[in-house]
């Protein structure tokens, strides 16, 4: 039974984020979401269905369009089975509960700012907009405990990028301030703290091997969208875990 559940939950995923595709790649640039129909960027070849199976149309056509040969960019099929591995796997870890639709509803808002944020280096007003009524609505129904930690973990989180954001000059987006606000009203405060620790990690480390490497070059600007969703998925699921390995190194080091 929790096998078959799976199962649909990594197809719903799956099918969802070729959706999110489109929208992380349309809305930063005004398009609309229904139409036109996905074509090749290159010869613009209207895809047919079975060139919009997600994941499979990518291996099919070994990542290149049909008709061009064009390669298609690998974020396609990265974005779809993530969507899907992290919908199969969202009940294992916070259970057969109402926070499990806290939980897709989370992973859907992360896909969406992954691909925009990765794309356009943007964050768009209009997706944190429809997601923060939603998380309202989800959090109305299942609060956090205590229900003001979601109000706390806001203001918060707002206050701690904005205040990075004036002191770096502009060292972090709009897009990232309101972003890391819903966040915190969505995880809370204590949640929150851990995100931001390992999204900055996270960040940092990416840099240091991007300069490395010369993948990226001294001053170059990079989203941290994508951080703030690996980080905060990792701090909402294994939270509490982290935090008391920690204490523990600390108590045996002492």
């Amino acid at each position: 039974m929790v096998s078959l559940v799976s199962t649909c939950l990594f197809i719903l995923g799956i099918l969802l984020g070729s959706f999110y595709n489109v929208v992380g790649l349309r809305i930063p640039i005004k398009k609309s979401i229904v139409a036109p129909r996905s074509a090749c960027p290159n010869c613009h070849h209207q895809l047919t269905a079975i060139e919009l199976i997600p994941v499979f149309s990518y291996l099919i056509q070994r990542g290149k369009c049909r008709v061009c040969k064009t390669r298609i960019s690998p974020i396609y099929p990265i974005m779809e089975l993530s969507t899907g591995i992290l919908f199969a796997t969202a009940p294992l870890i916070v259970g057969w509960s109402g926070e499990l639709f806290i939980a897709l509803t989370l992973i859907s808002l992360f896909i969406i700012i992954f691909v925009s944020d990765l794309t356009y280096m943007l964050i768009p007003d209009k997706i944190l907009l429809v997601f923060t009524g939603i998380f309202l609505i989800e959090r109305f129904f299942f609060p956090l405990n205590p229900w003001w930690d979601s109000i706390l973990g806001a203001v918060i989180g707002f206050s701690t990028l904005l205040f990075i954001a004036v002191i770096s000059k502009g060292g972090m987006g709009g897009g990232d301030i309101k972003l890391f606000a819903l966040v915190g009203f969505v995880v809370g405060m204590k949640t929150l703290a851990l995100s931001f620790f390992l999204a900055t990690l996270f960040g940092a480390i990416f840099g240091i091997i991007g300069l490395s490497f010369k993948l990226l070059k001294k001053g170059e600007p990079i989203p941290f969208g994508p951080f703030i969703a690996v980080g905060t998925l990792i701090a909402y699921y294994f939270g509490s875990e982290i935090i008391n390995a920690y204490l523990n190194l600390l108590s045996s080091g002492l």
